[in-house]
């Protein structure tokens, strides 16, 4: 659905519209940057449930003879080890080593379904349909994607699908559901998972049931809708990265911090895109690598912010800054020079012309609350 400004609507476009949500544009979609107030979403997220719509994203179908091995050419994680109702975090690279997207994987038993980022699908469809011609690969435009993140989002959604509770982070399963207002069952894909540091769910629905679905679950008491800006809020405090401020073509996953992504059987392999050059920075180094930066006072320092040392000489910049509800002060990630990464280094953001007082600190900066 496009709407008279030429942007993308989600199947809950007119919900949000019905609970005040101040909508914005984002990569090309219609979508609620907040609804009660960036601050209080966050924080209801971290100590009840919060709703966010996330259908913008692509959800995408890999099917084929053996789908898992197929994609593990495209990436560095490890597919073909997947088991059944599992879910896996990987990131698609390219031949200089940079990230072209990260994504979701999930293997639902006879096919694998992935999760891309919005600002990425018309990237990421071709380049793989392009790479892996064996593979009938489907977007699935015709599903919603909703987020139920926060301490009490499964025990609010095993209301309606019981099971959810007896699952683990980065399970998933699927489940038939009866909902007043819809005149025939409605199948579920649902997984412990979400970027929000927060434990949940996070939920594929077909589009014509996703209101009814919205609503069932924000009818809840322990739940309030939540845009956009929280939930970049809660993935900063998590240090979870946002692609196009963390991540990019030019930035690879050493540099990300992201090792873990890579099992040593597939660093092994350097079968990947850019392997060489990912594998040098992983046996010698990376020349510069993402750390997390507080402010001294309470200036916030804004993506893309230059980063110096004391001396004044330019060492990295700032990919992802604003303020932290959860822990009441400034805070930001950003690519520094190796020699600068240490915790505790003292740094200066160049603001506006004045130097604003960093320090290096560790990651991430509120516990992550994942059931494991």
């Amino acid at each position: 659905m496009t709407p008279k400004t030429g942007r993308q609507t989600t199947p809950l476009h007119s919900l949000h519209t019905e609970l005040g949500g101040r909508l914005v544009d984002f990569a090309g979609w219609e979508l609620p940057i907040q609804f009660e107030g960036v601050i209080a979403e966050h924080t209801w997220c971290r100590s009840s449930a919060a709703l966010f719509d996330v259908s913008h994203m692509g959800v995408v179908e890999l099917r084929g003879d053996d789908p898992a091995q197929s994609l593990e050419r495209l990436t560095p994680a490890g597919l073909t080890t997947l088991k059944p109702s599992k879910i896996r975090y990987a990131l698609f690279t390219n031949d200089a080593g940079g990230v072209i997207d990260d994504l979701m994987v999930t293997n639902t038993g006879d096919h694998l379904m992935i999760v891309v980022n919005a600002a990425r699908r018309e990237i990421d469809l071709p380049h793989l349909r392009r790479s892996l011609p064996e593979l009938d690969i489907v977007e699935r435009d015709d599903l919603a994607l909703l987020a139920l993140q926060g301490p009490k989002a499964v025990e609010v959604f095993a209301r309606l699908v019981p099971a959810v509770a007896d699952m683990s982070f980065m399970e998933a399963i699927s489940a038939i559901v009866e909902l007043d207002g819809v005149d025939k069952a409605v199948s579920l894909s649902i997984s412990r998972s979400g970027y929000t540091g927060e434990d949940g769910v996070e939920i594929t629905v077909p589009g014509f049931a996703a209101e009814v679905l919205a609503r069932w679950i924000l009818a809840n008491d322990e739940v309030k809708p939540a845009g956009l800006g929280a939930r970049d809020t809660l993935r900063l405090e998590a240090s979870l990265c946002l692609y196009g401020n963390d991540l990019s073509e030019t930035i690879t996953p050493v540099e990300a911090d992201l090792r873990w992504t890579m099992p040593k059987r597939r660093r092994e392999a350097m079968d990947f895109p850019g392997a060489e050059i990912i594998m040098d920075q992983y046996e010698n180094g990376p020349k510069r690598i993402r750390v997390g930066l507080a402010t001294d006072g309470r200036r916030q320092v804004r993506d893309h912010t230059t980063l110096k040392s004391p001396g004044g000489s330019s060492v990295g910049i700032v990919s992802s800054g604003g303020y932290g509800p959860t822990v009441e002060h400034p805070i930001a990630m950003g690519y520094v020079s190796t020699e600068h990464s240490e915790i505790g280094t003292k740094l200066l953001a160049d603001v506006r012309g004045t130097d604003v007082p960093l320090s290096v600190v560790e990651l991430p900066f509120v516990p992550h609350n994942y059931r494991r």
